[in-house]
């Protein structure tokens, strides 16, 4: 938390201040990095800050009950600033008690933006952050109703699908991890924090269904799945830590000591992709190398006043639930594995060996495109072969516009060109989905334009992905070649029949049976441009990728 409050430097926080004093307070963020200072000076950090802190305190406690400002968000925070002061007895009692008095004046249905008046209203995950501050306010005697949280989680409990993922998207499909993720810490957060209302058991029960699938989603480096919005964020990880030690939990109270050992496993290496990017100079909030004020990579929405502090503010939510008991071992995730999500986030995971490979069967193509858009392979840098596909026209900023869409995905010869599986009109179905003792497979068909089909076969082990392809005619398979981060670039190089991309220490390289093309086009994610490469051959077509340290 300390390390990611070192991203703003005294000069920034105050100018944020004058800013918000000047203008009114408009969004989370400013009560976000108020709350963390606070919490890290009771913890005996940064005390430095006191004197600016208090005045932030001050003017947050006072302004979070007369204005609706995203305080769906910031009152759970503000309170747990408020007890871990007040424990550490870093403030005196008489300023503790006034910033007290100022929240029990709030009223919920002035103070917040987004909550249910009934069971029946269709809202989606800032009620459910509401009924957390709710809760929290009144844990502590500041006021709050135990019927007004009730409702909210009503609400949210018709957003869990099949597996307890939430489902926070538009319509039927294209649900964002992110927003899966975050509801399910929130309801982790909430029963570890001794919720035990009318809607405990189900909220239980959809975390203990979500929490093994949680493990198969998560790259063998560590990272969240992609897809949507607010995806590649610094704060991503560190959110999925209280799924994760919420688990750990339930399985020792439950005796099941070789899965908490799992989920153990899987918080250590969560916690090694943010340590691993705190430590990089300068600090920045999103996977990339990319000056901030560019804003590669981030939508409007995501900037990095406050997306910067979320980091801090989502390890704090962990370490509420987390205890020195936890297993953190380092478990290689070797382990075979598959998983398909349900129709309503169509994606589709295959580990072993150290290789974590994710599907998206249809995609969101604002921001992502359909394939297979991530090959990591353990310690390996996340971009080097892809971490997430590239949309054509995607609705994050990457400063160019002559883009094509990109995955790893077959491709046909139609009216004389190469269409390739990132088309729309695609339909990708799972055919074949299995794995034994140190492989994992999955085949899938690809249909073009409702009538030519080509099925690829993935074969996943510590030797690497083997793509088998087949059709009717003259197939092909694009491939992404990661070319710049934003600060460094890579080193690609190409004969007839490989590929190899050379970055940070690491070569990917992608060898074939057919002969490999640059296509001279360009793409973008939020890790930075990828130049886009394909093989070909007729009918049959295999191909073999392999993460390798130099």
């Amino acid at each position: 938390m300390e390390r990611s409050l070192s991203a703003y430097t005294d000069l920034h926080i105050q100018r944020y201040f004058d800013d918000v004093k000047h203008n009114g307070l408009k969004e989370h963020g400013f009560p976000r990095l108020t709350a963390n200072i606070g919490i890290l000076i009771a913890h005996g950090r940064r005390k430095d800050l006191m004197p600016i802190f208090l005045e932030m305190m001050e003017f947050c406690c006072k302004t979070i009950p007369t204005v609706k400002v995203a305080n769906d968000f910031s009152v759970r925070e503000i309170v747990c600033c408020i007890s871990e002061l007040e424990r550490s007895g870093m403030v005196s009692v008489s300023t503790i008690e006034h910033w007290k008095r100022c929240l029990c004046s709030i009223d919920p249905y002035a103070c917040y933006d987004i909550f249910a008046r009934t069971q029946d209203d269709r809202v989606k995950n800032w009620a459910l952050f509401t009924a957390l501050s709710e809760f929290f306010r009144m844990r502590m005697g500041l006021g709050g109703s135990e019927e007004f949280i009730d409702i909210q989680l009503a609400t949210q409990l018709r957003w869990i699908d099949e597996n307890g993922m939430y489902m926070d998207g538009e319509g039927d499909k294209h649900h964002p991890i992110m927003y899966d993720i975050v509801p399910r810490g929130l309801f982790a957060l909430l029963l570890c924090s001794g919720y035990r209302g009318r809607y405990y058991t189900e909220i239980d029960n959809a975390l203990r269904k979500a929490g093994v699938a949680t493990l198969k989603m998560q790259s063998p480096n560590g990272e969240i799945a992609f897809g949507g919005r607010s995806n590649q964020f610094l704060h991503n990880e560190p959110w999925m830590l209280c799924i994760y030690a919420y688990e750990v939990h339930r399985y020792l109270e439950e005796g099941n000591i070789a899965l908490a050992k799992e989920f153990g496993a899987a918080i250590k290496r969560a916690l090694n992709v943010t340590e691993k990017w705190l430590s990089v100079e300068p600090i920045l909030h999103i996977k990339n190398r990319f000056p901030t004020k560019t804003k590669f990579g981030c939508e409007e929405y995501a900037y990095f006043d406050k997306y910067m502090i979320t980091i801090a503010s989502n390890l704090y939510a962990a370490y509420l639930i987390c205890e020195d008991a936890i297993f953190m071992d380092d478990i290689p995730d070797h382990r075979p594995s598959v998983f398909a999500t349900s129709e309503h986030f169509h994606k589709l995971f295959v580990k072993a060996g150290g290789y974590g490979l994710e599907f998206d069967l249809d995609a969101d193509l604002h921001y992502d495109a359909c394939g297979l858009g991530r090959i990591h392979f353990e310690s390996a840098p996340s971009p080097i072969c892809l971490s997430l596909p590239c949309s054509s026209n995607p609705t994050y900023t990457v400063h160019r516009d002559d883009l094509t869409a990109l995955s790893l995905c077959p491709g046909i010869i139609r009216e004389g060109k190469w269409v390739f599986a990132t088309d729309p009109d695609t339909k990708h179905t799972v055919t074949d989905l299995y794995c034994d003792g140190s492989s994992a497979y999955a085949e899938i068909c690809s249909q073009f334009f409702g009538a030519t089909n080509v099925v690829a076969k993935y074969t996943v082990n510590s030797e690497g992905v083997k793509i088998q392809l087949k059709g009717d005619s003259d197939i092909a398979y694009m491939l992404p070649a990661f070319y710049y981060d934003g600060e460094g670039y890579s080193v690609i190089s190409k004969d007839d029949n490989s590929l190899s991309i050379r970055y940070n220490g690491w070569i990917c390289r992608y060898v074939s049976d057919g002969k490999i093309f640059d296509t001279k086009q360009n793409a973008a994610n939020r890790n930075g441009y990828y130049k886009v490469f394909f093989t070909s051959s007729n009918e049959k077509l295999n191909i073999t990728v392999q993460i390798i340290k130099v």
